[in-house]
């Protein structure tokens, strides 16, 4: 008789489905108007709201806020950056145009200072211990800023103690070829080296320098490099125009990782385990210390021995030799040693993160971040000011109109002014490594504006391929400083530019491949989509390795004004493209990616890649197809989840169903992630954006793997190759299925 029990059961439950549906249809009353809740869920971007930001943005409240921040130097953990977190604090809390919430996370940081007792100090000793030039121990004074008694006297960042004594020898960038090139000139053991800043790393320069037995290392800025070749302050450098006076020292962190250096991969909090100061990696191991390009003059000219190749000569109007070592018979040095003193200290400090948050009305779960280091060397007016008062007239902005009852995003915002950036990327990568769970759960993506403008020309940006045609819609939308007629974008064509297959002619948007700043810890550890933006020169104009006054006494409020961004429009642009890009982020519907562009992108690094797999003489062993395949796998699974979302009525769709794209395209870059990837590099796991030594534009482990196994031949090498082709391929993989059916 079990068959009558399911016939009745069967019955039964067919007439309570019966009577569900009736009811349901006659007790909804079809006049009734949509849910609020329903409205909010399927609501879109206002664009009316956008235009009314941009008419908001004021350039005069920049200026401000610009003069506010320089009035004091504010180095991390000084009574100046506190002063500035205060600051950022009262801003972000102010009941007019404030954010729903804002304070102050702490860590305890190990952070590196020059003792103000006891003077950092670069000489010539003659043999009888007479010294016969001293290098400046303090930029030159051309206003009451540079004499500020806060301004910290030029030091190497993380540079250990010591007193060294030796001849010296020029090392052109202190890049491990050029020492390699010298040693086969020179002993260098127990000599002093010179180099130039840039072609490698601050703590490169040391680093490569110790195995040959250097037992010393300076460093300048050359005039070529920086100034266009000028070099006279009577009327050719500031304060007479942007460029470096002869006494600026370009201060510094000398350090290969970022983060705390004694808590990696651990929050930098209180009770924290901390590996001994002895265990830290990536520091210089012998003293290096930065002078002035006019006291690098006094001993280059000087210098004996042969004549440095062509491509290490700089700016100076002498021969710059390798130093025989040491000086010329003929020079008043002859028999001379450099001598350098560096009486640096580390200790713990408590550096301070200002946070802020506007909260999301329909997904608060969800997390569009934006954030600008807050500390500089010195004055910082344009690194990291610039930024900070962008980021300031933004949230003063959407602070307003969310304090007036006009807006309240779809997602969240949080702010972050980050602490101690100079000194490794602290604070935000302090932040990333407390929160990240929920930062990797969470995140849409990372809004990075450092130093908003470099100078007045164009737009620069740099991001994930995913956000190309955001960054571009947000700046057609932005008029160009001065040219009232052009866009943003039209003007950043005009500078830079690049043929798309899918689009044409483009602006060119960098990649953000490095660790040189905030994004850092957000693209290489978490794997979040992010971004940075700034204004910056004409490089036909220039060749200007970065801003003149980067990281000196001079980066000052009068610097700005007079000679970066007269009026302030460029940091007006700035405010305007990047809070544009960050409502859109924080309110649009679908998210604004574009996963067909990133496949674009790979597609480009492939054909470069295959380049070099043919020439590089790998074994047969070793094949190439599957990377090829993943990229084919990753492109027609971006082409099928666009058809898709052009197809769907998304404002009309379930609500999960939105929510499902947005997570795939939210999730893109964390399935990239691979901690096997780059074990020798701290913090780095994604394996499309890393850095690369290479120098070709394509995968970065498969860049460096294959010129490694082509260069030596050996079979561990090879084999290492392999591994990193299986990396990738499995990562692009892994990639494209997250961008297919989630079934």
């Amino acid at each position: 008789m079990s068959w009558v029990k399911v016939l009745i059961g069967s019955l039964c439950g067919a007439a309570v489905l019966t009577v569900g549906i009736l009811l349901g249809h006659y007790a909804i009353d079809k006049g009734s108007p949509v849910p609020g809740w329903l409205q909010d869920v399927s609501r879109d971007l206002d664009e009316s709201l956008v235009q009314d930001f941009l008419a908001e943005v004021d350039n005069k409240q920049i200026e401000g806020f610009l003069r506010d921040l320089t009035k004091v130097p504010h180095m991390a953990t000084t009574a100046g950056d506190e002063a500035t977190v205060q600051y950022m604090l009262q801003r972000w809390q102010d009941p007019e145009s404030g954010l729903d919430r804002a304070w102050i996370e702490q860590y305890l940081v190990y952070l590196s200072f020059p003792d103000p007792k006891k003077p950092n100090k670069v000489t010539v000793v003659a043999p009888n211990t007479t010294v016969l030039h001293t290098a400046r121990e303090r930029e030159k004074s051309y206003g009451p800023d540079q004499d500020d008694p806060e301004v910290v006297q030029p030091y190497a960042a993380y540079s250990p103690a010591g007193t060294q004594q030796g001849k010296l020898v020029y090392a052109n960038q202190g890049k491990p070829s050029d020492y390699m090139l010298l040693n086969k000139t020179l002993d260098l053991r127990g000599t002093i080296a010179i180099t130039r800043y840039g072609g490698a790393g601050r703590a490169d320069k040391a680093i490569n320098a110790a195995p040959y037995g250097v037992v010393g290392v300076l460093v300048y800025t050359d005039p070529l490099d920086i100034n266009d070749g000028l070099m006279s302050d009577a009327n050719e450098t500031y304060p007479h125009s942007w460029y470096m006076p002869p006494s600026g020292v370009e201060r510094g962190s000398f350090q290969t990782d970022y983060g705390d250096m004694l808590t990696p991969y651990l929050a930098a909090k209180e009770g924290t385990y901390r590996i001994p100061v002895e265990s830290i990696t990536g520091i210089p191991p012998i003293p290096i210390q930065p002078i002035g390009f006019e006291d690098a003059y006094v001993l280059i000219s000087q210098l004996g021995g042969e004549s440095a190749p062509t491509n290490w000569q700089g700016g100076f109007n002498c021969t710059y030799n390798y130093g025989g070592p040491g000086f010329k018979p003929a020079s008043e040095f002859n028999d001379s040693a450099v001598k350098l003193e560096v009486f640096n200290y580390a200790e713990l400090r408590n550096s301070s993160n200002v946070m802020g948050i506007i909260r999301g009305s329909v997904e608060p779960d969800r997390y569009v971040i934006y954030g600008n280091h807050r500390d500089s060397w010195v004055h910082g007016a344009i690194d990291p000011s610039s930024g900070t008062s962008v980021m300031l007239e933004v949230s003063r902005v959407l602070g307003r109109m969310l304090k007036q009852g006009r807006w309240r995003p779809r997602r969240s915002i949080i702010f972050g002014s980050w602490g101690a950036e100079e000194f490794g990327l602290i604070g935000s990568a302090e932040y990333t490594e407390q929160y990240y769970t929920k930062l990797s759960e969470r995140t849409v993506a990372y809004i990075n504006v450092d130093i908003a403008v470099f100078a007045n020309a164009t737009l620069k940006a740099s991001g994930m391929p995913s956000l190309q045609n955001l960054i571009f819609t947000a700046a057609k939308q932005v008029k160009a400083p001065g040219l009232d007629s052009t866009t943003v974008y039209d003007n950043w064509l005009r500078y830079s530019n690049r043929t798309s297959p899918a689009h044409g002619t483009v602006p060119r948007v960098g990649y953000l491949s490095g660790a040189g700043s905030d994004y850092a810890a957000f693209v290489h550890y978490l794997g979040i989509t992010s971004m940075d933006l700034s204004y910056t020169y004409d490089r036909t104009k220039t060749k200007a390795r970065i801003y003149p006054a980067y990281h000196t006494a001079y980066d000052t409020f009068d610097y700005a004004a007079r000679f970066i961004d007269p009026g302030f429009t460029s940091h007006q642009a700035v405010a305007r493209t990047a809070g544009n890009v960050l409502l859109r982020l924080a309110d649009s519907l679908l998210l604004p990616l574009n996963c067909s562009d990133y496949a674009e992108s790979l597609e480009s690094y492939l054909a470069t890649a295959l380049e070099l797999y043919q020439t590089s003489g790998a074994p047969p062993s070793i094949s190439i197809e599957p990377l090829k395949s993943a990229v084919g796998l990753f492109r027609s699974a971006a082409t099928q989840l666009d058809q898709f979302i052009k197809s769907s009525d998304l404002a009309n769709e379930i609500p999960l169903k939105v929510r499902r794209i947005n997570d795939q395209l939210m999730l893109l870059d964390r399935a990239f992630l691979d901690p096997q990837a780059f074990p020798e590099k701290y913090g780095f796991r994604h394996v499309i954006w890393a850095s690369s030594s290479a120098g070709n534009a394509t995968f970065p482990g498969f860049a460096d793997a294959f010129a490694r196994a082509s260069s030596s031949g050996l079979a561990g090498d090879w084999a290492k190759a392999h591994h990193q082709l299986s990396i990738l391929s499995q990562a692009i993989e892994g990639a494209a299925h997250t961008l297919l059916d989630v079934i």
